[in-house]
């Protein structure tokens, strides 16, 4: 089992910048993947960014390049979105989550592991 708890979320002005961060603990192998999802209200769950826990791989849905940056610290069992110039568009709740293998999955249903979210909110 992995446990994912999201923090960093809140409210910001459109062209600020917001760091979330996910905590993961209980087992991880080398093929775990993590990832970043986000789901605005009525709207369906949306793929944002991915990571090979191992080899530091990234992925970013074409909406999020150049704005958004995933990372982590394999040494504190975190991985992190940095996301700069926001928009209002970029309002939603988001989601770390994870999954067992080194595929590059951006459909949220191959994803096994997910954390509670964490509420951004870009004002205009």
């Amino acid at each position: 089992q992995v446990q994912l708890v999201e923090s960093g979320g809140g409210l910001v002005q459109a062209g600020g910048s917001l760091r979330l961060s996910c905590a993961a603990s209980g087992r991880t192998f080398s093929s775990t993947t993590m990832g970043w999802f986000r789901q605005a209200p009525g709207k369906e769950r949306e793929f944002v960014a991915r990571i090979g826990w191992s080899d530091g791989i990234t992925y970013y849905a074409n909406s999020m390049k150049g704005r958004f940056t995933i990372s982590r610290d394999n040494a504190k069992n975190t991985v992190y979105l940095q996301m700069n110039s926001l928009k209002p568009e970029d309002t939603a709740l988001y989601y770390c989550a994870a999954h067992d293998s080194r595929v590059v999955q951006t459909n949220p249903g191959a994803y096994d592991y997910w954390g509670q979210g964490t509420q951004v909110t870009v004002s205009s």
